[in-house]
């Protein structure tokens, strides 16, 4: 697979994390109320929406940051891997206790559970590119990186 597909889904999902984190900051209120099955999760707490928006700038420069630097691309999107699988199974847990219904995965899947997945799809990839980059010659790596 080419390098550029997995790096420009990296980018797509920092920058969407970005987006996402910096709405949150900015305007906590309006995030709560734009965001679908939000509103159903209890009530709006601004300090609480964004402390999140904070953890989702962090997954974007750990996202934007990989895509940058091959050599530190698996521990830190590993780092907002595993924030985004939490968050996902948390969603899964708050239907399996009752406090959201069945509709509620389907719902969030686009916006939770989808990033995490390929967040996570994103750093086997980048833990076997690595690999495979540690038996290539220095110059093969530099010339992918120039083109």
């Amino acid at each position: 697979m080419s390098r550029s597909v997995p790096l420009a889904l990296a980018a797509v999902l920092g920058l969407g994390a970005a987006a996402n984190g910096l709405f949150m900051l900015i305007s906590p209120a309006n995030w709560y109320f734009a965001v679908p099955g939000v509103t159903t999760t209890g009530p709006f707490n601004q300090h609480f929406v964004r402390d999140i928006g904070l953890i989702f700038l962090l997954v974007a420069m750990a996202m934007l940051a990989g895509v940058a630097r091959p050599a530190a691309r698996v521990p830190l999107w590993s780092a907002a891997a595993l924030w985004l699988a939490a968050h996902a199974l948390f969603h899964f847990w708050e239907v399996a206790v009752g406090i959201c219904g069945k509709g509620a995965l389907a719902q969030d899947f686009p916006a939770v559970t989808l990033p995490a997945i390929l967040t996570a799809a994103l750093v086997v990839w980048a833990w076997r590119d690595a690999a495979r980059g540690s038996r290539r010659p220095n110059w093969v790596e530099n010339a992918s990186v120039a083109s």
